[in-house]
């Protein structure tokens, strides 16, 4: 590129030199035949007066006058012309014109006239009266060789030959200024390619803003992937985690059963169909995430009771709440109804989802509600946990993403309020999430929905109302981990 670049620069810069080389020449050449012309104009004028306004010239005196002015002018040639009053010529023309270029009428109207050649020589034809001569008009036909631009192009090939080499040096510096960066991020980008995540472009202070901006850039692409390998990493982790702890129970409790190791194999029997169905929904949670990437999430947005979808997640969480040592309660004033745009079943499971999150971090209280707070109604769940620290606030509802510096009651894979955030987008709601909500403690997650209209069913007001919609709730074995 940069050779390329180089060549480009110069070709550039000859084009310019020879079209101004070119524009030069012929606007001199023209320069010097117009000055030529004009100050031979002038000259002849002068000669004919001067015989014209001598009374007592001769033959002689007339030749010998014209030698010593025609040596003194530096002309090409002076000739007399005899003019007819026929519009005869007779006498020696100048060389190189012709007779055709003397405008013999205007001659013989007194007139001066001028012109030049294809060679420059340019040329003035005077009528000259004198009193002695009758029969014709003397005319005074002079030339002269105008200057030919043309003996400077030595000059302008050595101008143009210092202005090529210093052309090729300032493209030559060009070229390395604009490939030097450009060579450093191809570099960069290559090992990002090759898996070398920690390449960086080096950005330096004096470099123009666009290459600095494109350094800038591949360095923060190359942050995003370290930061989504190490996400990655962590969320395999955690999978794994999630993975083998029932994987375990279910492996266990079947072992225990088949050796006859077990006296309660109901009580084994219903460990493992918890478990199972555990771990059920951790997959359906990742099939979900993968839709939602794809595009190929069903939504049945309808007006719904999302009060009655928080009394529903309640009471079907309260069992796993008693495990957990938990209390479990509805707000006050969320008796409803609150009418929302949503599908019930994913705002069902958003809510499950930020129940199960809470119940990892509360100490003792889980309070779930549904409330519309100026004009926009939505669902909140409050715990009395350690809370989130401010610096990692605007990241809990990231994929993968589990704190480092709050520990629940177990560590989660990160995609329960992932899967909240993406299903609440989906269905044009909002999420946010505050701490403390207490001092130094407690946890708030809301999502904010739009209005829900009731609409009137064929019977009238007093007709069928559409409901909170079937929960699609599952045991609480079944709850997702956050």
């Amino acid at each position: 590129m940069r050779r390329r670049l180089t060549i480009a620069i110069l070709l550039l810069v000859a084009v310019t030199l020879l079209a101004t080389s070119v524009g030069s020449y012929v606007l001199i050449r023209r320069a010097a035949v117009s000055t030529a012309q004009q100050e031979l104009i002038g000259q002849g004028r002068a000669i004919s007066q001067t015989f014209s306004n001598t009374t007592d010239i001769t033959k002689a005196t007339f030749r010998r006058e014209l030698r010593v002015i025609a040596d003194a002018g530096a002309f090409a040639d002076i000739s007399v012309l005899a003019l007819y009053p026929d519009g005869t010529i007779t006498g020696q023309l100048p060389s190189g014109i012709t007779e055709a270029q003397l405008d013999i009428p205007a001659l013989q109207a007194g007139q001066q006239t001028s012109g030049r050649s294809r060679s420059l020589l340019v040329y003035t034809a005077v009528p000259t009266p004198i009193a002695r001569v009758t029969a014709y008009v003397p005319v005074l036909v002079i030339t002269r060789q105008a200057h030919n631009p043309a003996n400077g192009f030595r000059y302008f090939g050595l101008v143009g030959a210092i202005g090529l080499v210093a052309a090729a040096l300032v493209a030559a510096a060009l070229a390395r200024r604009f490939t030097r960066p450009l060579v450093a991020a191809v570099a960069a980008t290559r090992r990002i390619a090759s898996g070398d995540l920690d390449a960086t472009v080096a950005v330096h202070p004096r470099e123009d803003p666009e290459f600095t901006q494109l350094a800038e850039s591949i360095n923060t692409l190359g942050a995003n992937l370290v930061r989504a390998r190490d996400q990655e990493r962590q969320f395999l982790l955690s999978v794994s985690h999630e993975l083998r702890t029932p994987l375990t129970s279910i492996r266990g409790y079947a072992d225990a059963v088949i050796d006859g190791a077990t006296d309660d194999a109901a009580a084994a029997a219903a460990v493992i169909s918890s478990e199972s169905r555990r771990l059920e929904r951790l997959v359906q949670d990742l099939l979900d995430l993968a839709r939602l990437d794809a595009d190929r999430f069903s939504l049945d947005l309808q007006p719904v009771d999302c009060a009655a979808v928080v009394r529903q997640v309640v009471d079907g969480f309260l069992p796993r709440a008693g495990e957990l040592g938990l209390e479990l309660v509805t707000a006050p004033g969320s008796d409803g109804p609150l009418w929302v745009l949503a599908d019930a079943d994913r705002l069902a499971q958003v809510l499950v989802n930020l129940v199960e999150n809470a119940s990892s971090f509360a100490r003792h209280r889980i309070v779930v509600g549904a409330a519309s707070v100026g004009g926009t109604p939505g669902v909140w769940v409050v715990d009395d946990g350690p809370g989130i620290p401010a610096d990692q606030l605007s990241r809990v509802f990231e994929r993968h993403f589990v704190s480092d510096r709050v520990r629940g009651r177990r560590t989660g894979s990160g995609l329960g309020l992932a899967i909240v955030s993406e299903l609440a987008a989906a269905m044009g709601a909002t999420v946010r999430a505050e701490s403390p909500v207490a001092e130094g403690q407690g946890t708030r997650m809301s999502v904010a929905f739009r209005p829900g209209r009731l609409p009137e069913a064929p019977g009238g007001p007093s007709g069928p109302r559409p409901t909170g919609g079937s929960s699609g709730l599952p045991g609480p074995a079944a709850v997702p981990s956050a």
